[in-house]
């Protein structure tokens, strides 16, 4: 079924498109489209090979550029999916239309670069129902691609330790995989995705979640393959920690928090600011603006007050081509690139 984001509403009402009940599915599983042509396939694949069979699947049409392309890899799936297409309003909106739409009790959120193990929807499912008090379940995932990471587990590289509570998530003691399931009325009740932010729209989602008195669990078990990829604005870290920052300013100003609360989100509000410069100031030096990086890396250690730091400003100041090279000849033989380019 193929809508445009206008007739929402009405989809969501009737079913269908001839206005004939449709059976109402226990899962909708979410899939946001943008410039992800060469990726989208596998993950429809992974979802229609799920062992769970009472799902649907909604697909989002954010205003690709790669919108032509995107429909003919679509055109096979078009009689098993709900199709919308939309202007584009980021992550964020390109979710919440597909919540608006969704008929499914619990939402399930599938990147379109992601991929799902064929028993994700049975485990995180079964999970879900068996506690009726759990809003959020995020399981662990393998990490492929083209970026360093590849091989490792998510929460090897984003640790999940303890309960997943306001504190814990600002500290970044959970790490909410995107590979989650929700509860839809949950997601509904606090506000769906907020599309002013245009980056970590998940973890302003999460905290406001806890916040209101929703759980969030997770397990261990690897239930997908979590697509990293060199170039995108996740692997861009001043981009991060911009965005980061801007999601706990958010909370800071419309969340009423406890004393304890307030003071872990200011420290990590401090960390965040001071991470920011020390990756401005990286940049800087591989850009060759040594005034910038010593200026970036010195508001950094500051905070961190990092002796590896310090010793990179010796370096910065005394011999900056010498460190150069010393970063070229890594970045050679650790990752196949080099750093002057």
């Amino acid at each position: 079924m193929t809508v445009d984001s206008a007739q929402v509403e009405s989809v969501k009402r009737d079913g269908g498109d001839d206005g004939t009940a449709c059976p109402q599915p226990l899962v909708s599983v979410i899939v946001p489209a943008f410039n992800v042509s060469g990726f989208i396939k596998e993950a429809l694949d992974s979802a229609f090979a799920q062992t769970f069979k009472d799902y649907e699947v909604i697909v989002v049409n954010d205003g690709s550029p790669d919108s032509q392309e995107l429909e003919r890899v679509l055109e096979p799936y078009m009689q098993r999916i709900v199709y919308i297409r939309q202007e584009n309003r980021g992550l964020s909106g390109a979710r919440n239309s597909a919540v608006r739409v969704a008929r499914g009790r619990f939402i399930a959120l599938l990147d379109a670069d992601d991929v799902w193990l064929s028993n994700y929807l049975e485990a995180q499912t079964a999970l879900m129902l068996a506690d009726s008090n759990l809003d959020v379940l995020y399981p662990d995932a393998q990490v492929f691609g083209d970026a360093p990471e590849a091989g490792q587990r998510f929460m090897e590289m984003c640790p999940s330790e303890g309960d997943v509570t306001f504190e814990s998530l600002v500290r970044q003691e959970c790490n909410v995989m995107i590979c989650a399931m929700a509860r839809r009325e949950t997601v509904l009740r606090v506000g769906l995705f907020d599309e002013s932010l245009r980056s970590s729209e998940d973890f302003d989602l999460w905290l406001r979640i806890v916040k209101m008195g929703g759980r969030i669990a997770y397990h261990r078990e690897v239930l997908a393959r979590y697509r990293k990829r060199r170039g995108s604005l996740s692997s861009d870290p001043v981009w991060m920690c911009r965005h980061i920052l801007m999601v706990l300013e958010k909370a800071e100003r419309n969340l009423e928090l406890k004393p304890q609360e307030r003071e872990t989100l200011t420290q990590a509000m401090a960390r965040f600011r001071a991470m920011q410069r020390f990756h401005e100031g990286k940049r800087a030096f591989f850009e060759r603006d040594a005034k910038g990086a010593i200026e970036g890396l010195s508001d950094a250690n500051a905070f961190l007050k990092s002796r590896k730091i310090s010793l990179m400003l010796m370096l910065l100041r005394f011999a900056p081509r010498l460190m150069l090279r010393a970063y070229d000849m890594r970045d050679r033989h650790v990752f196949g690139a080099s750093t002057k380019y």
